[in-house]
């Protein structure tokens, strides 16, 4: 019983502390202040090397949900970099263009790390998920570098369909029972007009949404 009321807990507490994060900016140097504590265990007790270069001051704030996942990206990679043996010295830069967080992460390994090796999974899907990129360069005998750019603003939200695609009232109509996913006869029932006449319309939704099914057509209305 106590550790289920313990996890139960923590659970919540990690999902009010993720909310939160979501909504705070933090200074990028303060951001990348809490990164070098995170890894001093790893530094002090191991016998890594890790060179730290410092962010501007003047760089822009980063929202709560990059920071944290910035941290957690480093982590991870010099975790793998460490793993992988003959690792003994990484360099970590950040730096900020106004736009997007740059990260650069080299160490002086083997020198064969690639973009599909499994240890860079993780930071690969934290990446995706920000709508970043991560670029993977290695020589080898010479080391590693990670380069990645997750962008300070979230994508824009994409415009409705019956708001960019032009559209008549009866096929506004007939696309909100689409999304609904209602078939045709109960379309024509619904909206008094033949199942021929609903045919008609959800052929021409999907010319002018450029879908190639029904399914497709709900989803880009979605």
């Amino acid at each position: 019983m106590a550790t289920e009321l313990a996890t139960t807990a923590l659970v919540g507490l990690r999902m009010t502390t993720d909310e939160q994060r979501s909504s705070l900016l933090e200074p990028v140097v303060g951001a990348f202040a809490r990164l070098r504590t995170d890894l001093h265990p790893l530094v002090r007790y191991g016998d890594l090397e890790v060179q730290f270069v410092e962010p501007p001051a003047t760089g822009r704030a980063l929202p709560g949900e990059v920071a944290h996942a910035a941290r957690a990206i480093v982590r991870s990679a010099v975790l793998a970099f460490v793993d992988r043996g003959e690792t003994r010295r990484v360099r970590i830069q950040w730096d900020c263009d106004g736009l997007n967080l740059l990260i650069g992460i080299r160490d002086d390994g083997r020198g064969d790390l690639t973009a599909h090796d499994d240890s860079l999974r993780p930071i690969a899907e934290r990446v995706a998920a920000l709508d970043g990129i991560l670029t993977v360069s290695s020589t080898p005998g010479w080391g590693s570098s990670l380069d990645i750019r997750l962008p300070l603003d979230p994508p824009a939200e994409p415009e409705p369909l019956a708001e960019v695609v032009p559209l008549s009232p009866r096929e506004r109509d007939v696309l909100r029972y689409v999304v609904a996913g209602e078939r045709n006869q109960a379309i024509a029932r619904d909206l008094g007009i033949s199942e021929n006449t609903v045919k008609f319309h959800v052929s021409n939704l999907l010319r002018k949404s450029g879908a190639r099914s029904r399914a497709e057509l709900a989803a880009l209305a979605r």
